[in-house]
């Protein structure tokens, strides 16, 4: 179908497209991909009901570049209830049309309109917005879309429900007639299937099935990290692992891990679709002999493999999807036996653990990442055996003269500590300190406290009560950590612990209290 074209999974698409969702690390297409790319490509509308996190963006966003052409007009137009969906989609949507040279743009309140006309004046062919801005622009005469011929509607329940249906009927009288639909929602209220009946024509309905699928044998945690890296170390330190595979979401990731984990002095590999089969065939042997500690994984290279008695399965990235994560989990707990299923997340990804969660009903619990004296505490045994086979091989002569000319000056218990310290960490300068912090700077909030600023009050019926509860519910903190509260009429100031901010900044943001949809920032200092 398409010049020079190459396939995803079995959809043909053109190369420069396939070269950069394989730079983006997509392997295969999604359940929601496979089945809603070709029908776009084929033309059809499309009425997809999909939640957030299925790989819905890359749904309609690859078949919009393959069908543009490069001319600098408005050819794509995608309409998202908040400004923070709009950036999202824009930067998935130049990442897929990077190698094709189309310009995407994101329109949304809150940046100066000046820099959004400069960039339209100059040429782009995809534009994606928020409902109030794009009719800003449509009444000042600073877009024109009388060339777009594909319409995206995401996440319509999420329009319906912050008033902007009206607006969106206001801005399809300004997008030809002539054009193709797709409209996206994880509800289908009588109110979307109105505006499907109304603006799309010969629609095809796509519905991903949310699996429901449970293994209970699975305990299931994650670990909050800013450095993965060291976080994974750690808990590899402390836990006691039979066969291990952890997964990372793209190929590059699996070789850089691979690399690091090596570098570590962990015995491990990488398994993914760039491997030959012979090369495949290796690694799986050297794991199924023992002869490998940690198999380092991509999804689609993992899927089919028949591998007993794995104990640990560690997300280094969290799933796309929880049809994924409930692949993933699944190597092991098999057989009857227990597993363990280890997550690890930034606090921007916060959000979509707890959609994951939400959707296999299951809860994951959350764990403190073990410290260095958990680690210490860990090996102390190992150490002990160790050390007494060193004495009874014996050999160790050479060292003698080091140890008396050091017990003139340090105590010989001082200098054995020592010597295990430097044998299990390696040397470090006293100045280095854990992983840093984001810093807020002064919010006016007590010490290791951060003041945070939300817009909503007295004129809502807020009370303390739906501030601690939302807040500990959502970002999964106890309610006693909580500071001081104060509410007025139009707005109100919460504090929270400095370690836990950004989490609470990541999920509340955009979230709602009592129905009323907040949003939440660091405040200003006093």
């Amino acid at each position: 179908m398409f010049k020079d074209s190459a396939t995803f999974g079995d959809i043909p698409l053109s190369k420069k497209t396939i070269s950069a969702i394989t730079q983006m690390g997509f392997e295969e297409p999604s359940p929601i991909q496979s089945k809603t790319i070709p029908l776009v490509i084929a033309g059809n509308d499309v009425l997809g009901q999909a939640q957030t996190g299925t790989g819905k963006t890359a749904a309609f966003g690859i078949p919009i570049m393959e069908k543009i052409s490069e001319l600098r007009q408005v050819q794509a137009l995608v309409l998202t209830p908040t400004r923070e969906l709009a950036i999202q989609v824009s930067e998935e949507l130049a990442k897929i049309g990077k190698f094709k040279k189309i310009k995407t743009l994101p329109i949304y309140g809150g940046q100066a309109i000046d820099r959004q006309i400069r960039t339209l004046k100059s040429g782009v062919q995809v534009v994606i917005g928020t409902p109030g801005r794009l009719l800003d622009h449509i009444r000042r005469g600073t877009i024109k879309l009388d060339h777009v011929n594909i319409l995206v509607l995401d996440e319509a329940d999420e329009m319906l429900d912050m008033g902007f249906i009206e607006d969106i009927e206001s801005i399809l009288e300004h997008v030809p007639k002539e054009r193709q639909t797709l409209l996206f929602s994880a509800t289908m209220p009588t109110e979307i299937m109105a505006l499907a009946d109304r603006y799309m024509h010969d629609r095809v309905t796509v519905t991903i099935s949310k699996e429901q699928l449970t293994v209970p044998l699975i305990d299931q945690i994650y670990y909050e990290t800013r450095d993965k890296l060291e976080g994974l170390c750690r808990v590899l330190d402390t836990e006691a692992f039979g066969r291990l595979i952890i997964f990372c979401r793209t190929k590059k990731g699996v070789d850089d891990l691979v690399a690091s984990l090596s570098a570590r002095g962990y015995i491990s590999d990488g398994l993914h679709g760039d491997l030959s089969q012979a090369q495949r065939d290796r690694v799986m042997k050297r794991f199924r002999d023992g002869k490998l500690d940690i198999l380092i994984a991509t999804d689609v290279a993992a899927r089919g493999l028949d591998i007993d008695q794995v104990t640990h399965v560690i997300n280094f990235d969290i799933p796309q999807d929880p049809e994924s994560y409930v692949h993933r989990i699944g190597r092991t707990g098999r057989a009857g036996k227990k597993g363990v299923a280890i997550t690890f997340i930034q606090p921007r990804e916060y959000r979509q653990l707890k959609l994951i969660e939400k959707q296999i009903k299951t809860r994951i619990i959350r764990k403190q990442l073990p410290s260095p004296a958990d680690i210490l505490e860990r090996q102390i045994e190992v150490i002990k055996e160790q050390l007494a086979r060193t004495i009874a091989q014996g050999g160790f002569e050479a060292y003698s003269n080091l140890i008396a000319d050091m017990a003139e000056d340090y105590d010989p218990i001082d200098i054995a500590s020592a010597a295990l310290k430097l044998f299990q960490e390696g040397f470090k300068e006293k100045s280095q300190s854990p992983e840093e912090r984001v810093s807020f700077g002064n919010t006016g909030a007590e010490p290791g406290m951060v003041r945070l600023f939300i817009n909503a009050g007295r004129i809502q019926k807020i009370q303390p009560q739906d501030i601690v509860r939302t807040i500990a519910e959502e970002a999964d903190i106890e309610g006693s950590v909580i500071g001081a509260i104060n509410i007025y009429d139009k707005f109100t100031f919460v504090e929270v612990p400095e370690d836990v901010a950004e989490r609470v900044l990541s999920v509340m943001n955009k979230n709602t209290i009592k129905g009323y949809r907040i949003n939440i920032e660091p405040a200003k200092g006093r």
